[in-house]
């Protein structure tokens, strides 16, 4: 069992709606010896492709992914959630579905920040049905950067995404898969 395993265990909660609470650690609060190994343990999955850019979605993901690229040596692009003035309109844009939101979103990267060149490993906090995945995909495609893999933080393994995206080919690592969930209950996956 992996650190992030443990954690999700010992101090996770399970809201209504199948919403797992980890703010404490992962995405309010930050533990950051945890998030730095989280990086280190990304890092030793993808060591072996060529990765010219970290790619994430605000605002969950960043710290993540900064402790990602850092291993590899390489920036982290991460995709903001809406139009904003200073980004301009010259960006690659989709739509991004939010399962704890219950609500769409469009997420940019300005085009000068991705290009055909880029081998690009994407890390997200959660996956559940592969929406920020899959309007990542569509981002790059628009670029014409090629997707590496998929690094997780926590995969809601009863929840489509994961069987979505592992079908499709896509290397995708997650660091603890939930199989199931219920208040003052949590079941993960066994490796």
């Amino acid at each position: 069992m992996n650190a992030l395993e443990k954690k999700i265990l010992t101090e996770g909660k399970v809201l209504e709606g199948n919403i797992l609470k980890v703010d404490m650690f992962l995405n309010h609060q930050i533990d950051v010896a945890l998030i730095q190994q989280m990086g280190k343990d990304f890092y030793e999955h993808f060591k072996h492709k060529e990765i010219t850019k970290v790619v994430t979605v605000e605002a969950s993901g960043i710290s993540i992914a900064c402790f990602t690229a850092l291993h590899f040596g390489v920036p982290v692009v991460f995709a903001k959630k809406g139009r904003h003035k200073n980004v301009g309109s010259d960006v690659f844009s989709s739509q991004v579905y939010s399962y704890t939101k219950g609500e769409a979103y469009e997420v940019n990267i300005r085009r000068d920040f991705l290009s055909a060149s880029d081998k690009v490993l994407f890390i997200d906090d959660f996956l559940a049905n592969g929406a920020a995945s899959k309007g990542i995909m569509d981002i790059l495609h628009q670029a014409g950067a090629t997707l590496q893999g998929i690094g997780i933080a926590i995969e809601k393994g009863f929840q489509e995404g994961g069987a979505l995206l592992r079908d499709a080919g896509i290397d995708l690592y997650s660091l603890a898969i939930i199989d199931r969930m219920e208040p003052g209950k949590i079941t993960l996956r066994e490796h």
